[in-house]
C-alpha cells in the first residue's frame, strides 16, 4: 500500500480553508497513487491554542458538515482536530475516515505536552484500525516519546505506525530526526510522521514530514519549507518496502 505523509501552513482557526487545503493535498496524494494519508496535528485550526481554548465552534466532531471535502477524497484519511470530550474541554481527537467516507475510528491524545494541559483533556486508550491488509497504531506528537506506547503498538502486531504531529525549528528538528526513526528501529514497524511546515501558532513548523521502514531505513522525505506530500510503499512487518523516484518525492506547492 502506497502512504503519504503530508505538511502544510495552516490558516489559523479557519477550518473551512484549512480543510480546502488538506482535500488539495490528498488529491495530490490519490494521484500518487497513494491509499491513505496523514494529516499533522491540529491541521483543521492550525496550532492555535488560545482561539481553541477561548472558540468552541472550533471543537469539531468527526461527523461536522466542515469535513465532507475531506471524507469525500477518496482515501483513508487521518486527520486531527480539537474534538469534544463531553467535559470542558477539548481533546486533541485523531478521526479516521475510510475511502468512501465511513469513520473507521477515533484516537484521543494521552500524553499533553506541556501547555496542553490547560487547554486539553487527555485520551485513555490506544488508536488501532486495520486496512488493506495492515494494521495500524496511531499517536499524536509528544505521544510518540514514550516508549510503552511504542512496545503495546508492536505487541499488539501493528505494521504501520501513523504520527500527526508539530516539531518546530530549533529543538524540535533534532526530536523530529531521532524520535521517529528511533521507534521505526526499535519496534520494528514503518513510521509515517506528518509535520506541519511554516508559521503554526507560536511554533515554526520544520516539515520535513517522512516515512521510515523497519529498521529506520529513510524511505520518503519532504524539505523543510515546501507545502505537499511525500509517498512511500508499505508492506506488512516483514515484508520489504520498496521505494523509487515515482514512489517517493515531494510534491510542488498547488
Amino acid at each position: 500500500m502506497k502512504i503519504a505523509a503530508a505538511q502544510l501552513t495552516c490558516t489559523p482557526a479557519d477550518i473551512p480553508a484549512n480543510v480546502r487545503r488538506m482535500a488539495d493535498l490528498a488529491a495530490e496524494a490519490r494521484a500518487q497513487g497513494a491509499e491513505l494519508i496523514v494529516l499533522p496535528e491540529l491541521a483543521l485550526t492550525g496550532y492555535e491554542l488560545d482561539a481553541i481554548r477561548d472558540h468552541p465552534a472550533l471543537w469539531t466532531r468527526h461527523d461536522d458538515v466542515r469535513l465532507d471535502a475531506l471524507r469525500a477524497c477518496g482515501l483513508v484519511t487521518v486527520v486531527n482536530a480539537a474534538a469534544p470530550s463531553g467535559g470542558p474541554r477539548p481533546a486533541i481527537e485523531t478521526f479516521v475516515y475510510g475511502p468512501e467516507g465511513a469513520l473507521l475510528t477515533t484516537y484521543r491524545k494521552q500524553h499533553l505536552f506541556e501547555h496542553e494541559q490547560q487547554v486539553f483533556a487527555a485520551g485513555g486508550t490506544d488508536g488501532r484500525f486495520t486496512y488493506g491488509g495492515l494494521r495500524f497504531s496511531l499517536a499524536t506528537c509528544y505521544d510518540n516519546h514514550f516508549p510503552a506506547l511504542i512496545s503495546r503498538a508492536a505487541a499488539d502486531r501493528c505494521d504501520a505506525h501513523l504520527a500527526s504531529s508539530l516539531y518546530g525549528t530549533g529543538g524540535g528538528v533534532r526530536e523530529r530526526a531521532t524520535v521517529y526513526p528511533g521507534i521505526a528501529r526499535s519496534a520494528g514497524l514503518h513510521v509515517v510522521l506528518a509535520n506541519h511546515v511554516g508559521p503554526a501558532g507560536e511554533w515554526t513548523g520544520c516539515g520535513g514530514s517522512a516515512v521510515w521502514a523497519p529498521g529506520g531505513t529513510l524511505l520518503a522525505e519532504a524539505d523543510d519549507c515546501t507545502e505537499g506530500v511525500v509517498v512511500a510503499e508499505v508492506g506488512p512487518v516483514g515484508q520489504p518496502a520498496g521505494m523509487d523516484a515515482a514512489r517517493a518525492h515531494s510534491a510542488n506547492s498547488l
